[in-house]
């Protein structure tokens, strides 16, 4: 069991129909709107996941990592549902439906070229997503990472596959080495630490890990468990290793 020590710069999210973010006040966020290239080619939960992710600095000048269980499936669904019309595909829809459209987006808008990734693991997209970003510190830690998941049920037909259905959610995070001497964001910096396990008991209900995770940093929790279809995930404050 090894646990992973990291810092959490600033962080924005979309979830419960609301947005929310780290800090008081706008110290440290982008105000200007996302350009049209990230509000008018996406999808609604891919423009609140966007959107987080551009109001935070970093994601200008940090390596990109993002995740999702089905990516934007319901343009995935209007190629399936052309095909099987015999109509065109559009061209569009084509375009961006890779998994990785969006982070290849963001990195064009914010001319960013210090490299993406996307992650689909599964209901623990989320968990995987932030140990390749944790790796990806500890690979040159000088750079921070943003990491963005972005998530909402599937549609019919397919949503009786999706069982249950996840939690609509689009959330950013800018995140740096511990004890890096951060300057940027020093008052509302968090220190957090990752510990995964292998799951060795019976599952308790579904996994949630980003919805859950984002509620333990508005709630100021000390420590949250996520029981995963293949691991057990535990995210603690500095605080809560004291």
């Amino acid at each position: 069991m090894t646990s992973i020590p990291f810092n959490v710069r600033a962080w924005a999210a979309w979830c419960g129909g609301q947005e929310v973010r780290s800090g008081p006040d706008d110290t440290g966020f982008d105000a200007t709107p996302p350009p049209v290239v990230l509000r008018r080619r996406v999808s609604p939960i891919g423009q609140r996941a966007l959107k987080a992710a551009w109001q935070l600095p970093d994601s200008a000048s940090a390596r990109l990592v993002f995740s999702s269980r089905q990516g934007e499936f319901n343009r995935t669904l209007s190629i399936l549902d052309a095909i099987g019309a015999g109509a065109e595909v559009s061209p569009a829809d084509f375009t961006l439906s890779v998994h990785n459209a969006l982070a290849g987006l963001l990195s064009i808008a914010r001319r960013n070229r210090e490299g993406h990734t996307t992650v689909a693991a599964g209901p623990e997209s989320f968990g995987f997503a932030m140990i390749e970003a944790l790796a990806l510190l500890t690979e040159n830690p000088a750079r921070p990472v943003v990491l963005v998941h972005f998530e909402e049920p599937m549609p019919a037909p397919y949503d009786a596959l999706d069982i249950p259905p996840p939690e609509p959610i689009g959330l950013a995070m800018s995140l740096a080495v511990a004890d890096g001497g951060d300057a940027l964001n020093a008052d509302t910096c968090l220190p957090l630490n990752l510990t995964v396990t292998p799951r060795t008991g019976p599952r308790t209900g579904y996994p949630n890990l980003a919805g859950d995770f984002l509620r333990f940093l508005m709630a100021g929790d000390l420590a949250v468990t996520v029981s995963g279809d293949r691991f057990t995930w535990l995210w603690r404050r500095s605080d809560a290793l004291a």
